[in-house]
Order: C-alpha cells, then sequence, then structure tokens
C-alpha cells in the first residue's frame, strides 16, 4: 500500500547533507495596488506599499532542502555587492552554509524584480518582472575554484544538485567536471537543466528533472503535441544520448514521468489541486527527489514525494518552501480518505506524532459502542469538540465478552468499526483488546481524555498516565436513559435480570 510506505518514510526520516551548485539569486518582490494607468503611456501605475527579498533559483532549492531537514553546503557566485551580503544573510540565517558562495567583482548578483498587484478579494497577481543579471560563463579560475570546494563538500555529501538558470554558472567544464568527481566519490548526482537546446553538459548524470517544454526544446520535439507515447518517446532519447540512470519528468497537473534506464516508464499522476503560482515547483521537486534519495528510498517512492511536495508547492504564491510535516500530513490526508478512519496502535502513533509538530491537539475517548444510538453520538461530538482530532478506542468482541458476558457484543467488530467511522466527529478508530486502553494512554499521549460525566475524575481510568505528562481530563455530558443495555432490554434481546 504505496500511501502506508510513504507514512514510514516520513516517519522515519534523518537529517541528509546535501551539496547544491547553480545560480544563486535573490527574488526581489514589491506589493502595491495598480488602479490606475500612467497618464503618459497605457501601462498600469503599481503604488508600492511593501517589499520582500527572498533567496531564489539555487537558493530557493538550498532552502526547500533545509524545509525538509537537510543540511546544505551552497556553492556558486554572487557580486561584490549589497544583494550578495543580503542573500549570504538570508541563507545563513536558515541554517545554509553560504560559504561556498566566490565574489565575482565583475559581474552583479543574480536579482529578479518582481512587481505584484494586489487587489480587494483577489490572489496577488504579478505584473512585470525586471532581471538584473549576467549571463556571461564564470571564467576557468573560478571553475577551478569551485571544484575544489566540491570534492571537499562532497566528502560529506550523500547527494549534489545541480540547479541551472543558464546564467553562466553551470557551464560544460563545471557541469563534467563535478559530475565526474561525484561518481568518483559514490555521490548522485541530480540536475534541475536550463531551458537550452543542447543538454550534453548534463552527461552522466544520474537524473535530469526537465518540465515537458524543456525536455521538448533539448530534443527537437513539439511539446504541444507530445501525448503519451511521444513523451516516453522523448524521455528515452534523453537517457540514452546522455547515458542517464533517472529521468524524472515534470508534467503540470498531469504529475510526473519516471523512467529509469532498463526499466518499464511509470506515469506518477498528481491529486487535484488548485494551481495558484507554479514559481519553485521545479524546485521541490529537486529537492525532495534529493532528500528522499538520501534516506535510502527508491526511485519509485521518491518520485511520489515529490509529486506530492510539487502539488502543495503550487498551491502559493511565490516560492515558499515545504515543509516536511506538510508533507507528511497530505500523504496521511489521502491515506485516511483512501482507507478510512481505522487504524493499529502502531500507525496511529506515528499519524498523531505529525499531527501534534503540526499544533494539532488530540483527544480521546473509549468504549464499547455495541449498538450505536443518539447518546453515543451526543457524547463523541463533545468529545470532538476537547481537541482538533479525535481518537476513538474501541472494545475487541474479546475483551467486550469478558467485561460484559457471552451474549455481547451484539454487533461485531468490523460493523461497529464502520458504524463510528461514518461518524464525522470521529477521525480515528483503533480496536484494543485488553481490559483498560492503558496501553493506547502511554503511546499515544493524547493531549485530552474525555469520558462522560458519570465518572469521577479519579475513577477515569488512566488519568494519573495522561496527567504525568501534562495532559487534561474532560468530562462531558452524557445524555439521561440512553444506554446500550437499555435497548437491548427494550426490545427484548437482554431480559430483565432477576
Amino acid at each position: 500500500m504505496p500511501g502506508k510506505d510513504l507514512i514510514h518514510l516520513l516517519d522515519n526520516w534523518r537529517p541528509k547533507r546535501i551539496t547544491v551548485v547553480g545560480d544563486f539569486m535573490a527574488d526581489r518582490y514589491v506589493y502595491g495596488h495598480a488602479q490606475r494607468l500612467s497618464p503618459d503611456a497605457p501601462v498600469p501605475v503599481l503604488a508600492a506599499q511593501r517589499q520582500e527579498l527572498k533567496p531564489g533559483g539555487a537558493a530557493n532549492v538550498a532552502l526547500a532542502l533545509r524545509a525538509l531537514r537537510c543540511e546544505v553546503d551552497c556553492l556558486g557566485v554572487v557580486g561584490k555587492d549589497e544583494m550578495a551580503d543580503a542573500l549570504r544573510g538570508s541563507l545563513k540565517q536558515q541554517g545554509c552554509d553560504a560559504s561556498g558562495l566566490l565574489t565575482t567583482p565583475d559581474r552583479p548578483t543574480t536579482v529578479k524584480h518582481n512587481f505584484i498587484g494586489l487587489a480587494q478579494h483577489r490572489h496577488p497577481q504579478k505584473m512585470f518582472r525586471v532581471d538584473e543579471e549576467s549571463r556571461a560563463e564564470i571564467p576557468k579560475a573560478v571553475t577551478d575554484r569551485l571544484l575544489k570546494l566540491a570534492e571537499r563538500k562532497l566528502k560529506k555529501s550523500d547527494v549534489l544538485c545541480l540547479e541551472d538558470y543558464g546564467k553562466g554558472v553551470l557551464t560544460e567544464a563545471l557541469c563534467q567536471g563535478l559530475i565526474k568527481l561525484a561518481k568518483r566519490m559514490g555521490v548522485p548526482v541530480l540536475v534541475d537543466p536550463a531551458a537550452i537546446e543542447d543538454y550534453s553538459k548534463y552527461r552522466g548524470a544520474t537524473c535530469i528533472t526537465p518540465n515537458r517544454f524543456e525536455a521538448a526544446l533539448a530534443t527537437g520535439r513539439d511539446a504541444d503535441k507530445a501525448d503519451d507515447a511521444a513523451l516516453i518517446g522523448l524521455g528515452r532519447k534523453l537517457l540514452r544520448d546522455l547515458k542517464l540512470d533517472t529521468l524524472v519528468l515534470t508534467l503540470d497537473r498531469q504529475g510526473l514521468l519516471l523512467m529509469r534506464k532498463g526499466g518499464k516508464p511509470r506515469f506518477v499522476p498528481t491529486r487535484a489541486r488548485e494551481v495558484y503560482d507554479v514559481t519553485g515547483a521545479g524546485d521541490t521537486v529537486l529537492a525532495m527527489l534529493a532528500g528522499a534519495l538520501a534516506n535510502g528510498t527508491g526511485w519509485d517512492r521518491a518520485t511520489e514525494l515529490a509529486n506530492v511536495a510539487a502539488g502543495l508547492e503550487v498551491e502559493r504564491f511565490g516560492a515558499i518552501p515545504v515543509d516536511l510535516d506538510e508533507i507528511l500530513l497530505d500523504v496521511l490526508s489521502s491515506n485516511h480518505q483512501a482507507h478510512g478512519k481505522l487504524r493499529t496502535l502502531d500507525e496511529l502513533v506515528t499519524e498523531l506524532a505529525a499531527h501534534k509538530r503540526q499544533g494539532k491537539t488530540v483527544a480521546f475517548t473509549n468504549g464499547c459502542f455495541d449498538i450505536l444510538h443518539a447518546g453515543h453520538v451526543s457524547y463523541l461530538r463533545a468529545a470532538a469538540g476537547c481537541g482538533d482530532l479525535l481518537v476513538v478506542a474501541m472494545n475487541s468482541d474479546q475483551s467486550i465478552r469478558k467485561l460484559k458476558g457471552d451474549d455481547r457484543p451484539v454487533n461485531h467488530e468490523a460493523d461497529r468499526v464502520m458504524v463510528l467511522s461514518a461518524l464525522e466527529s470521529v477521525d480515528y478508530v483503533v480496536v484494543f483488546g485488553q481490559d483498560t486502553p492503558k496501553t493506547l494512554l502511554r503511546k499515544l499521549k493524547p493531549d485530552v481524555l474525555v469520558k462522560g460525566d458519570e465518572y469521577t475524575h479519579d475513577q477515569v481510568v488512566g488519568h494519573e498516565i495522561v496527567e504525568s505528562y501534562g495532559g487534561k481530563i474532560a468530562r462531558v455530558p452524557m445524555v439521561k436513559g440512553k444506554s446500550t443495555t437499555n435497548i437491548i432490554r427494550k426490545i427484548g434481546a437482554d431480559p430483565p435480570r432477576k
């Protein structure tokens, strides 16, 4: 079951070290209202209100990796200017090693000036962009310095990422030097290529991640006419011509196409999402693939995770790194929809931990829930109000027989799970066979333990466990006269005992 595989992978994620080489740049955003036209030209006037500066290009890959809890070494060039200082400072502040950004006085730090129009009740809209850059190839002396730095960094690196925006840093000499160096050290090389016609400088890399238009440009094909068969054809051409092990082709709303040397092509469809801004999606794919491979997963799972991360990225404005827990919660949500609310204890430990890291509170209650009635429904609604998520621990058939006799339960375990799962107030169901839920409480550590108000505080089983780690006990009202036993007696299934 892929969903559960991804959950296990993310729950066991470990920090890895990634080296990023490429075009480090700054994205400057100017926000304002554009409510009138200029009197001297038919263009809108942007009344600037605020500005912000964000790392962009290869720097965005570095931040995406940091959001995935990776350690990051940055190698590239910047100018001798204020933007270089701001870029280095931002990367350092967010935990990246920016010591490998070399100062080149003869070229400016690449800056994209984005002008954003704000409108009431609408998303911000990019009006136009001004680029400040040099596309001249870096000289041999700078290439040699970067290769020496890379040799030192790669000794401790798990993956090498090349992020190419065509600004002259990733020359053929540097790319081939880095690829050969990484191969010698056993470090996989992932490349997000530039939009260029010749990909020969990436020859020998482990994997490249172009979008359909970049791949079509590099193979001389027409992207608009590329159906599935044509996409597979250009993928095979790139694999063959560039001597790659793997190709991950990004297909916008269609997801990703994974192709491996000697393997069958695999389309990984994306979940339907509201696409807001595709900025940074390619950077996110590269970062997620690198982090996943560094964590020992294969290409199938790495591509599935990259697909999830890219989907989350396009739902937001601008290049905003996607946090690892956001990805885990999205996978959990998909798994929840596909596989219902029933979980094993181990599965629940993993899922609740992710929710808690995102600030969610967990309420917990337990019971037999044999014949679900109005009292149960009212009680569970009240219990759900005690936290962001409600976990219902349900006694197994065997434990109910032990507690209530051989004629119970009336409804078997699977039926009771199905009925509980249908309630909107219930988020998770877990079945336990012990006399009490104490084992579950110790492992799950819910924030709130909920029981009916017919119990006193000291009668709530497990209250001492929950309170020992700072949790709370909540006693909620019960509907008087509503119980499974009364219902059974009323219908004659359980005659009154003498």
